[in-house]
């Protein structure tokens, strides 16, 4: 091999190795880091409130019956590995919410929960998704329609995600996104109205556990 070649080849190598440095340290300081006030004690008791065995829970559920007065709504999404972005199965996602007037009243006596609640487990495609109706603001217009998530990973304590919220609706503007934590992931959701209901996609990028 001549010289010229050499310094050729030598050259390329470096670019090549100089490029594989700075992706690892681009990988490295765009990794996320676990936040320190990831799980909440108050979420414990989800844990254990489950119902029947988590292999039982399904991926897809209705959360509200045909007498429900609202607009229907059907949210879908992927768990999404926040290290690689691939779907994750087996992870739980709780979604409670107000009904069509704002309110969470008339859940189980001696619990937590709210009415308009469910359980979902999601499958080797990492999917779960929900029915029912699009929840109203709270009466006292201190919040924008939203839905509760909550994540409960395999062996891991639960924690909350940003809720879903609606783009373009009441409360839902540039102050509200500056103040969103993106936990799990944008939670701002664009709605379509499809055959008559409203049909949204909110992925979850699943949070980083402290060490």
């Amino acid at each position: 091999m001549d010289e010229i070649t050499l310094n050729r080849r030598n050259a390329l190598l470096g670019t090549i190795a100089l490029g594989l440095t700075s992706s690892a340290c681009a990988q490295s300081q765009s990794a996320p880091q676990a936040r320190p006030d990831l799980y909440n004690g108050e979420l414990d008791y989800l844990a254990e409130e489950f119902p029947g065995r988590a292999d039982e829970i399904p991926a897809h559920i209705t959360i509200t019956n045909a007498a429900e007065r609202g607009e229907p709504l059907e949210i879908s999404g992927r768990c999404l590995s926040w290290q690689t972005g691939e779907p994750v199965p087996g992870v739980i996602v709780y979604a409670y919410h107000t009904d069509g007037i704002g309110l969470y009243a008339g859940g189980p006596r001696r619990t937590r929960h709210a009415r308009l609640r469910g359980w979902m487990r999601t499958g080797s495609d990492g999917v779960y998704g929900f029915r029912s109706v699009k929840p109203a603001p709270y009466p006292d217009g201190s919040m924008p329609a939203h839905v509760h998530l909550i994540v409960l990973e395999p062996a891991r304590p639960p924690y909350w995600i940003d809720d879903i919220v609606f783009e373009g609706e009441f409360g839902v503007d540039a102050a509200y996104r500056a103040r969103a934590g993106l936990r799990g992931g944008d939670g701002v959701v664009r709605l379509a109205r499809v055959n008559g209901v409203w049909t949204g996609v909110r992925d979850i990028r699943l949070e980083r556990h402290p060490a």
